[in-house]
């Protein structure tokens, strides 16, 4: 159960942060906010907070699909709660983001779940890095180079918790969800591929 709740904590914290954060240093606010609760809670539930992540966790087999699917239900129960708490303070967003490219779009963030995933499996799964103290901040600074990156073109979600999350928020257009489902999860199944050809002694 505690890891469970570590999860909803964490995500609830991620997705706070997206809705709350504003002006020019918004993306390195939720970059650190994520650095911070994954450093609290990487040593409960390994530290998630991403559908997308969970699902490349399973595939690396660092997972099992029952812990997969609670995370699931949890991380969204935990972005809705977030969406709410944002709602509360600040209000819905005046107008969601406008994504002119759809194709463009779904590029940015199929790229941007592939290098966190694929960060995450490096740095918090591999055996070659086992035990290492700096995984919270490379995982941090991923979202905030994708983000700065790739923001510009998708919303910069690569997470399908934070899309819902946005959604609810009205920061993201509903009629969008199902590129960042598509993405994020395909990137994810992605970045566990490419885990498992270059570690393949990594079982």
């Amino acid at each position: 159960m505690n890891k469970y709740i570590t999860e909803f904590i964490g995500t609830f914290f991620l997705v706070m942060a997206v809705g709350l954060a504003g002006g020019d240093h918004a993306v390195l606010i939720i970059a650190a906010t994520l650095m911070v609760v994954i450093y609290a809670g990487g040593h409960i539930s390994g530290a998630h907070y991403n559908p997308a992540v969970t699902l490349a966790v399973l595939l690396r087999g660092k997972c099992t699909l029952n812990d997969a699917i609670i995370y699931w239900i949890v991380q969204l129960a935990a972005a809705a709660a977030a969406a709410f708490t944002v709602t509360y303070f600040k209000g819905a967003a005046a107008a969601p983001i406008i994504i002119e490219d759809t194709t463009k779009a779904i590029v940015a963030e199929v790229l941007g779940t592939f290098a966190l995933a694929y960060v995450i499996l490096n740095v918090a799964t591999a055996k070659g890095t086992s035990g290492n103290s700096f995984y919270g901040l490379a995982i941090g600074f991923t979202v905030f180079a994708m983000g700065s990156l790739l923001g510009g073109y998708s919303g910069g979600a690569f997470n399908p918790a934070v899309a819902l999350g946005a959604s609810l928020m009205k920061v993201f257009d509903w009629s969008n969800f199902w590129i960042y489902l598509v993405a994020c999860f395909g990137g994810a199944i992605l970045a566990a591929i490419v885990f498992k050809v270059c570690n393949a002694g990594d079982k």
